[in-house]
């Protein structure tokens, strides 16, 4: 077991799986599946979701609507997500909690640093909700702060693809996938990792960060047990000539979702 604790960060747009919009059921249970495994290791699991594939917040001027306002319907949104992936998890019968930033008495538990971190040493999994419960601030921001707070080894920041390239490469095909990047790399050629406030918080307080596939079965156990998967960001990176190209790589992206730049 290479990790203690892990922060997972899910994005919301992921759980849609083939839909236009929603929670597809398959993939809510694939993601169970794969968190239920990782916490059967002993590894302490704390989960962020994001709500993109219900509302989001920037979309609220599209609507002549107040951005906190629109900020606020996109925590809730979270809230949803948090809890069907509670739902599901629970249905896995795995021992969950979920902790909100906003007070939702009738659903959630209000957000405290000690009690989180004593579910978690309890062998719960943690979800939590509603961003950091204030606006202007994504899920990125929140899954690198309740990771900081928690004192988690690394923020595995499961996406639709398996790394973080050198472009997008399905429209560049000379692009390549980095195995290590430092932060200050992923700064300088301005890569798509995390938003910048997020990326900050991780890089001020040398908390690495693991962008890879969640949608490709077995890759969060594999992380778990130590293997290589995606891209690592950390202070002191890699050799960045060692980046793969794609076709070789021994992480392919998955066959059911488009690949784009993490």
């Amino acid at each position: 077991m290479k990790y203690k604790r892990i922060l997972l960060k899910l994005s919301g747009e992921a759980l849609m799986g083939q839909q236009q919009y929603g929670i597809d059921a398959v993939r809510l249970m694939q993601y169970a599946e794969e968190i239920k495994s990782a916490a059967a290791t002993g590894t302490q699991v704390a989960v962020v979701i994001g709500g993109g594939n219900i509302f989001r917040g920037v979309q609220a001027a599209a609507l002549g609507l107040d951005r906190v306002q629109g900020d606020y319907m996109g925590m809730l949104a979270t809230v949803i997500n948090s809890m069907a992936l509670q739902s599901a998890l629970e249905k896995l019968e795995v021992s969950t909690r979920l902790l909100s930033g906003l007070t939702i008495q009738r659903v959630c538990e209000p957000y405290i640093r000690r009690r989180a971190v004593r579910h978690l040493e309890k062998g719960r999994v943690v979800i939590f909700g509603a961003g950091i419960g204030s606006p202007y601030f994504t899920t990125d921001s929140a899954a690198s702060l309740r990771a900081i707070e928690i004192e988690a080894d690394v923020v595995l920041k499961g996406t639709r693809v398996d790394g973080i390239y050198t472009a997008d490469p399905e429209k560049d095909p000379s692009a390549v996938r980095y195995p290590e990047i430092t932060f200050e790399e992923v700064m300088e050629k301005n890569l798509n990792v995390m938003d910048m406030t997020a990326f900050t918080l991780c890089k001020e307080n040398n908390l690495p960060i693991i962008v890879f596939d969640m949608n490709r079965e077995g890759n969060l156990q594999k992380l778990i047990d130590g293997e290589t998967v995606g891209t690592l960001v950390t202070m002191s990176g890699g050799n960045l000539s060692a980046a793969v190209d794609p076709k070789h790589s021994s992480l392919q992206p998955s066959l059911d979702t488009p690949t784009e730049q993490a």
